[in-house]
């Protein structure tokens, strides 16, 4: 079953799932970069589907990208 993201929905899983904060207003699908705040201040873009399912969930300063293999 696919669920369907609303930025509202998005929003809410973002402020229980993790110490960043949603900036983006308006969710437009899955590809869309979203842009969040970090909990060190920084802003940092992702997608959801990275945020969510990749546990991509800070900036790359606080959460360095892990090396490819």
């Amino acid at each position: 079953m696919n669920k369907q993201w609303t930025i509202g929905k998005i929003k809410e899983f973002v402020e229980k799932n993790s110490e960043s904060k949603l900036l983006t207003k308006e969710y437009h699908g899955f590809s869309q970069k979203l842009l969040f705040k970090c909990a060190c201040d920084s802003n940092f873009e992702k997608t959801f589907t990275k945020f969510k399912n990749k546990n991509q969930r800070k900036c790359d300063v606080c959460q360095p990208p892990k090396e490819s293999r």
